[in-house]
């Protein structure tokens, strides 16, 4: 009764007081689900050609291009591709809308540079309805209890009434505290109702980690992982804690709703909201299973169109052969999301190690609590560590000695340094590997 009263009492309300469409586009994304491959194809290019001709009628940017012919797919590729640095050095020429009717919106900085971006309230209400789409896969429905982190730790009065009435408990990740958190834990507990948790897949694990070290036997409805890396050891910690299934999502704070997990072990790309590629080093697509840069565009954000936007982040592109013939629905799917492609390390010989090479290492040395890769040069690596019980010298040996059968090159150079902390970015988000390379 609650989530029928939220639904089409409270957020019709929402919709009337600001003036947004919220609602529309909500059943909009639900109708979504169940178009049919060729359905689904033929509204992305509809959406791709309309938001490519927006751009170049009304964007000062791109006000040179010359769209020829009919193929919104060709048009596509006479779009330099937009970098971070890019949208910093001249947000304004993005625009097609005057910025004071505008919300600006920045990125969390852990690809090491931030950026911002500007939405109107249709490209908003698009975009939040999208996500809360994504949530109902995982049977949340709007009024059930939840559980989110993320990196907004002062909520404004608006956030605040959101809050009550959508029954939510946010928690900021950028400084965790666990009576904070042990303090959740028994209110969940102790109450009849299914709670869904949300948040930061880093701080997912830490939660598990303080729930299983203070004996709770909390079992979610669900729990969806957002914002960063899921590494398999996070999830199978957050599973066998909480005796529940562990969704993955990849979106980014510029606006892109890019691709979710259900039935499947890859990520179906919402594609009528997100177009993908996949490029290499020189900006050129790279066949499907193959690991490339994802460059990706927008085609709900019309105040301020972002293009082939380079992400830095890594993926792959799961092969059409490879598509498993009964799945939930018919939206492309992602076979992989490495990480930021800061993120890995390489060799002299011209080896390239992922964050995966090393958590697929330490998820099984248990004496190591905490670690993070540095590497200044192509020779060597320096592994920084918080030992954890049952540590001893035959530990570091173990790891070098695992990582050196994968290198497989004699002068590269592992070296180990003992620390009591290893901070998170600013962002509040882990970083396996810093490169400065």
């Amino acid at each position: 009764m609650y989530q029928f009263f939220i639904e089409h009492f409270i957020v019709p309300l929402g919709d009337f007081i600001n003036r947004s469409k919220f609602y529309s586009y909500l059943r909009f994304w639900r109708r979504l689900d169940g178009f049919s491959e060729n359905e689904l194809r033929d509204l992305q290019r509809k959406r791709l050609g309309n938001i490519l001709r927006h751009a170049v009628k009304n964007s000062s940017a791109y006000k040179n291009i010359s769209l020829e012919g009919v193929d919104p797919y060709n048009w596509l590729k006479k779009f330099p591709i937009l970098t971070k640095n890019n949208l910093r050095s001249r947000p304004e020429s993005f625009l097609t809308e005057s910025k004071s009717n505008l919300k600006k919106i920045s990125s969390s900085g852990s690809s090491g540079i931030s950026s911002s971006v500007f939405m109107n309230s249709r490209d908003l209400a698009s975009l939040r309805a999208g996500l809360i789409h994504w949530w109902e896969w995982y049977d949340y429905k709007m009024g059930n209890p939840i559980i989110q982190t993320g990196i907004t730790p002062n909520r404004s009065l608006l956030k605040s009434i959101k809050d009550f009435f959508f029954r939510t408990i946010y928690i900021s990740a950028f400084a965790h505290s666990e009576e904070q958190i042990i303090a959740i834990l028994k209110k969940v507990n102790e109450s009849k109702s299914e709670y869904i948790l949300a948040g930061y897949a880093s701080s997912l694990n830490l939660i598990a980690t303080i729930a299983d070290r203070q004996s709770y036997n909390i079992q979610f409805k669900s729990v969806i992982s957002l914002g960063d890396k899921l590494f398999s050891h996070y999830r199978k910690n957050i599973e066998k804690t909480f005796n529940c299934k562990v969704f993955d999502t990849y979106g980014s704070a510029e606006g892109f709703l890019i691709g979710a997990q259900f039935d499947l072990e890859y990520l179906y790309i919402l594609s009528p909201q997100t177009y993908v590629e996949i490029l290499d080093d020189n900006d050129n697509p790279v066949p499907d299973g193959t690991l490339g840069h994802l460059v990706v565009t927008r085609l709900d954000g019309y105040a301020m169109p972002l293009i082939r936007y380079k992400l830095g982040d890594l993926g792959i592109m799961l092969p059409l052969e490879k598509y498993p013939k009964n799945r939930k629905f018919q939206y492309p799917l992602l076979q992989q999301i490495i990480g930021r492609d800061t993120d890995v390390v390489k060799t002299k010989g011209g080896k390239t190690l992922v964050v995966h090479s090393f958590t697929g290492i330490f998820e099984y040395v248990p004496e190591i609590e905490q670690f993070k890769i540095i590497q200044k040069n192509s020779n060597e690596i320096t592994i920084l560590y918080i030992k954890a019980e049952g540590f001893c010298d035959e530990t570091l040996s173990k790891i070098k000695n695992k990582l050196q059968s994968f290198i497989k090159e004699p002068t590269f150079q592992i070296h180990f340094e003992e620390v009591n902390e290893i901070k998170p970015t600013k962002s509040g988000k882990p970083q396996i590997i810093e490169s400065h390379l």
